[in-house]
């Protein structure tokens, strides 16, 4: 065995490629065992094997950073970095899922956002410039998705103004992202995927290259970059990039040892920003992967590793609930559309675009794109719901006040994973949404507490035309109906009463039951608790300012950040009412919170029922039954 010995990417370096291949063959064996254990990104890593080997042999990290667009291609990166315990993959104490400096000086950019890299590297080769350390080169892994997002090209637009930095972009083609790549980029690659004839020009470039010594190299070294101008024309492969005037180097094969190293040495001696076009498979080696046309694996729980059959618990997602209520909607409603960045069958619009192909929108990995034209869409009579996932609609903030918002534009924005996530870590929970949504004018969020208040506040949304509308559930299963007592003329749903009135509870959400357990714990001290599910948080309805007035105090409890967020809008609507009831702010703490489960997390921060319910009494004591003011 060959990994084992792996402790540190020198330890590549003494290896032939006959050797480097059988090391890739037990990455993939490692991969498949421990993944289908702990769940995680699979098919992307093991696509990445050979380009990943290569990288670390041709470059020296960490004096040359290496950075993953996205992060969740970084595992092969992980083993080679003597990070090869995988026990604790995604949970409290081991590795994360994505790069993680705390972990290694190997990792280099956290963020698992894509599209974010080359802007990274644009920065850090302007710095190694600036300070004289031309020794040092950047490495960039850009999956094709990524190249679907406007900041990807913004930055190639700076990086190709000039040309005196050391940075390679490798170019990841596989086709996909989540799913099948869309758009004109990824045709153009598929273009240079299926045409022979440019990697026979630069396989001729190569050995002429190869073949001169001294001063004739040297002088080919400065010519070649027009040679192989000419060549990609004579092809008609590279038009995209020579127009950027980037160096490129491809298509290769990127699960070839010997093209991958060939490629990247060739890249490395330019001394200038070169792009390396890798065609490779997303779940390569593994042939439950490899056929999955849904997505390959991209992002799996444990599952069997003999026959690749996931392991799924019992219950119904939350996103099915969405996606089987979207395509009810849609069968009423013609008016009705679907837009989604990448992740159609993630977010759940799946279902929706087997059975209406049109009236489904898939803009690539290009968030701020898709709430844009979503207001055009809304002004030319349609009411488009926009999917994503809560983390990444702080992308499109910007395009939701300026463009939607404020040309109250109808677009409903369905916001799955909101709150806390679990093991993909921090810049996977969805804990800025309400806080950040919360400042835009004239916006309405709903957060539903169950299936039924889902399909409900869905549909209310959606009729909604004058102005954006929210609805924000959590990932995972859905919980067993929970219904109310009494809904007030506002919407507002009453969950428990009981005549007395020491606290009303303000469960946003899928905090209704954490709210409700809290009830049961108090109510068993002897204290009147009143739980109530706003349904629509934002703007907070009236309802909850009266019911307010005649508690001893209010307390909020929302799987978001507390600064900011719903229950700070509680305590200000009710200072501006000239209500004095105390309301104490329960959510997550403005911080990045580590990966770990759900419930850890939430219990570490204080977001458990016994947590809850002694605060909740130790504020009570001394408090007193506020007089309503005049």
């Amino acid at each position: 065995m060959l990994l084992p010995s792996i402790h540190s990417p020198q330890d590549l370096k003494g290896l032939t490629v006959s050797q480097c291949e059988v090391l890739a063959d037990e990455i993939r064996e490692f991969l498949v065992t421990n993944i289908a254990t702990s769940g995680g990104h699979l098919g992307p890593n093991l696509g990445v094997v050979e380009l990943t080997i290569g990288i670390h042999r041709v470059f020296d990290s960490p004096l040359d950073p290496v950075i993953f667009d996205t992060g969740h291609q970084s595992y092969v990166h992980k083993l080679l970095t003597g990070r090869q315990d995988f026990s604790k993959l995604r949970s409290a104490g081991g590795l994360a899922g994505y790069p993680q400096r705390s972990e290694s000086v190997h990792d280099v950019v956290e963020s698992s956002h894509a599209s974010s890299s080359l802007s990274w590297a644009d920065g850090i080769s302007k710095a190694f410039e600036m300070t004289g350390q031309d020794d040092r080169h950047v490495v960039v892994v850009v999956g094709d998705g990524a190249l679907t997002g406007g900041m990807t090209w913004e930055a190639l637009n700076n990086i190709s103004h000039d040309n005196s930095r050391r940075l390679v972009i490798i170019v990841n083609d596989n086709g996909r992202s989540y799913a099948p790549t869309i758009g004109g980029v990824a045709r153009f690659l598929s273009g240079v995927r299926t045409r022979p004839s440019y990697r026979r020009l630069h396989m001729l470039s190569w050995a002429i290259f190869k073949r001169l010594g001294g001063p004739a190299r040297a002088l080919y070294r400065g010519i070649r970059g027009g040679i192989r101008g000419f060549m990609a024309r004579f092809a008609n492969n590279d038009a995209l990039y020579s127009n950027l005037d980037i160096k490129y180097i491809g298509p290769i094969d990127g699960h070839n040892m010997a093209d991958v190293e060939r490629a990247l040495e060739q890249a490395k001696d330019y001394g200038t920003p070169v792009i390396v076009h890798a065609i490779t498979e997303k779940g390569r080696g593994y042939e439950p992967a490899r056929t999955n046309v849904d997505d390959q694996f991209h992002a799996i729980g444990a599952f069997d590793p003999i026959t690749g059959e996931e392991t799924k618990g019992s219950g119904i997602s939350w996103t099915s609930v969405f996606s089987s209520e979207m395509v009810a909607i849609a069968d009423e409603n013609d008016a009705v559309v679907g837009i989604t960045a990448a992740m159609l069958r993630p977010t759940g619009l799946a279902a929706f675009a087997d059975k209406y192909p049109g009236r489904v929108v898939d803009v690539g990995i290009a968030e701020q794109h898709a709430t844009t034209s979503a207001a055009g869409l809304a002004f030319g009579g349609l009411h488009p719901v926009v999917a994503v996932y809560a983390t990444f609609m702080g992308r499109a903030f910007d395009q939701l006040l300026m463009d939607v918002a404020l040309h109250r534009a109808g677009v409903t924005f369905v916001l799955d994973r909101a709150g806390v996530t679990g093991p993909d870590g921090a810049s996977h929970h969805g804990q800025w949404d309400l806080a950040m949504l919360n400042i835009v004018p004239g916006i309405r969020i709903a957060a539903p507490r169950d299936d039924v208040t889902l399909r409900e506040e869905l549909r209310e949304a959606v009729a909604i035309t004058d102005g954006p509308t929210v609805v924000r559930f959590p990932k995972g299963n859905i919980v067993a109906p929970i219904p109310a007592l009494r809904r007030t003329k506002d919407g507002v749903d009453v969950l428990h009463e009981d005549g007395r009135l020491d606290v009303l509870l303000v469960a946003i959400g899928a905090f209704a039951p954490l709210a409700l357990a809290v009830a049961e714990k108090l109510t068993k001290d002897g204290f009147g608790v009143t739980v109530i599910d706003p349904r629509w948080v934002i703007p907070v309805p009236q309802a909850v300012v009266d019911m307010s007035r005649d508690h001893r105090i209010v307390v909020s409890i929302e799987d978001g950040i507390r600064v900011g967020g719903v229950g700070t809008r509680i305590r200000q609507d009710l200072r501006a009412a000239g209500i004095d009831t105390a309301v104490d702010e329960l959510g997550l703490p403005d911080e990045f919170l580590e990966h770990d489960s759900r419930d850890n997390i939430l219990r570490r921060v204080g977001l458990d029922a016994d947590s809850i319910a002694s605060k909740i009494r130790a504020q009570l004591k001394g408090t007193q039954i506020p007089k309503a003011k005049p």
